[in-house]
């Protein structure tokens, strides 16, 4: 998949063309890596996929409609707060990295400021962040400030770039011509291991396409051509790729976007389709593999009655020659007249029984035999039956050439009871108590009611918004919401009175309470519920908030 510098080159230019003056007008999370954007661009509303996922990242538009969770994540939330009816000023690509650019204009009742949004699509190193004057605000994947990385990731940090490879810039013509001097064996894979931006398949291309000259001048005039024909390559109906140039056999697009949307959307089918009968053709071998375990038992059971008409014969022949038998004998050599040859059997017997009783035993055991077979033969009929079936269901699962097939199996599945039926989600489980809520001149203002509030109080913050808490007593932790305004005395002295209304220092007259800006707040690794460090902070003297809520 060739989501390399050269393909985003033309994903940016294409983004910017359609995109710039836009406005967003909604954003979802239907995937956990993975935003939805609805934006208006003046004329119609279109739907941008962004994607951080390993194996899917890219950014494109697309028709499909998504199911989003019930509760949008704390990411989706933090867009949502700072991208609501934002402005899309620009789409650009970084230098000539894998990062996309949405610079957005954002303008509230009280403010106007500029935020990007980066997307690095980067393989397994995909990412989206917002930043504001190069500080993050929040991003999809975050590292935090205990664990020991190159780059940091997370609110408060400064957004930097990811460490440059160690290629040739394909931007520098110079530099071009002194690395592709002489010739390689290998050259495809030379361009890809030496020169930045491009993937494997970008490469190949590049020496497919030369056709004498200067090497070095026809590798820059390729990248950094306008000439675009997207298309996406396939085999057996299932893509392969997409590319930004055209390939041989390959599917062609008007636009990149509708490329990458047809190979994503294509892919995802195929991927649900091999996973639906991945369980499919799990749920019956389990079956089967249950229906061979008590098959194994009957026959096991069954073995064990072979004997049953010698000990038919044993108690017979027992009782016709009780006359000749005394307790006592461990055993007997008896005249067989069942065998045509004419021949003996020799019997064993307990000792501490009577010739009767010892015949009686035989015949008992005889019987016993006979019921188990009997009670047998229904079952091992009803299992063979049932594995003749699950070996049709096998058969039927790997003949499936479309969704609907598998589909179709799935309901004779559920109606076998061999799948568990989907329980409906619920719309909740619980309902979620919300935070105390305070309003003053414009600000809201919220307090934490118990430990585990105050730490999703925390991670709900904005990096400019100031949070609270009281000097030497346990208390809620309490933000306001700034959305990048100056907060007033007033409000600050509300919100701190507030802080100390729910703590220990209640009751007293003059409670210390520090503030600081959110940015300032951290939660050593392993702390308990509602612990945290700050620094940067000042202090304040208030007096309880008289009346409660």
């Amino acid at each position: 998949m060739p989501q390399d510098a050269f393909t985003l080159r033309f994903n940016a230019k294409e983004l910017d063309a359609a995109l710039r003056g836009g406005k967003i007008s909604r954003i979802n999370q239907p995937e956990k890596d993975e935003l939805s954007i609805l934006i208006y661009t003046g004329k119609r509303t279109v739907k941008l996929t962004v994607n951080a996922n390993a194996s899917d990242c890219g950014v494109y538009f697309t028709e499909d409609d998504r199911e989003n969770p019930l509760v949008a994540p704390n990411f989706c939330m933090l867009l949502r707060k700072h991208l609501q009816n934002a402005e899309i000023l620009s789409v650009a690509q970084v230098e000539f990295e894998r990062i996309l650019a949405f610079t957005l204009r954002c303008t509230s009742d009280f403010s106007s400021c500029e935020r990007v949004l980066y997307v690095e699509v980067m393989g397994k190193y995909s990412n989206i962040l917002l930043t504001e004057n190069g500080i993050i605000l929040g991003g999809m994947k975050t590292t935090s400030i205990d664990e020991h990385v190159k780059r940091l990731l997370c609110p408060g940090a400064k957004y930097v770039l990811p460490e440059p490879q160690d290629k040739t810039d394909p931007r520098d013509l110079s530099a071009l011509s002194a690395l592709l001097t002489a010739p390689q064996d290998d050259m495809p894979r030379f361009l890809f291991t030496h020169v930045a931006g491009l993937a494997p398949c970008t490469a190949e291309q590049i020496v497919k396409s030369f056709r004498g000259g200067n090497f070095a001048k026809h590798v820059h005039d390729f990248i950094f051509s306008d000439d675009v024909f997207p298309c996406v390559t396939e085999k057996n109906g299932i893509p392969v790729d997409f590319f930004a140039r055209a390939e041989e056999g390959a599917v062609p697009f008007a636009t990149l976007s509708e490329a990458q949307a047809y190979y994503y959307r294509k892919k995802r089918a195929a991927k649900r389709f091999d996973a639906l009968r991945r369980k499919l053709e799990n749920a019956v071998k389990t079956t089967k593999k249950k229906q061979e375990k008590r098959l194994s038992q009957i026959l096991d059971r069954r073995k064990d009655c072979e004997d049953m008409e010698l000990n038919r014969i044993r108690g017979e022949l027992i009782t016709a020659n009780l006359y000749a038998l005394s307790k006592g004998m461990r055993s007997c050599e008896l005249y067989n007249y069942y065998d045509e040859a004419g021949g003996t059997m020799k019997i064993a017997l307990d000792l501490s029984l009577t010739p009767s009783q010892n015949a009686q035993k035989y015949y008992k055991k005889y019987q016993k035999q006979k019921r188990t077979l009997e009670a047998l033969a229904p079952q091992e009929k009803e299992i063979r039956a049932e594995l003749d079936y699950s070996d049709s269901l096998l058969a039927a699962v790997s003949s499936a050439d479309s969704a609907e097939d598998l589909r179709s199996l799935e309901e004779e599945l559920l109606a076998a009871e061999l799948l568990k039926a989907p329980q409906e989600k619920a719309r909740k489980k619980k309902e979620e108590i919300p935070f105390r809520t305070f309003e003053k001149d414009g600000f809201r203002i919220y307090a934490g009611r118990n430990n585990l509030q105050n730490d999703r109080l925390v991670r709900s913050s904005a990096p400019d918004d100031l949070w609270l808490h009281t000097q030497k007593y346990h208390s809620s932790h309490v933000v306001i919401r700034t959305e990048g305004r100056k907060v007033p005395d007033e409000v600050l002295g509300f919100a701190a009175s507030v802080c100390a209304r729910y703590s220990d220092g209640r009751s007293g007259d003059k409670i210390p309470v520090d503030y600081c800006e959110v940015r300032f707040v951290k939660k050593p690794s392993r702390a308990k519920a509602g612990f945290v460090v700050y620094t940067d902070y000042k202090t304040v003297l208030v007096t309880p908030l008289g009346n409660g809520e």
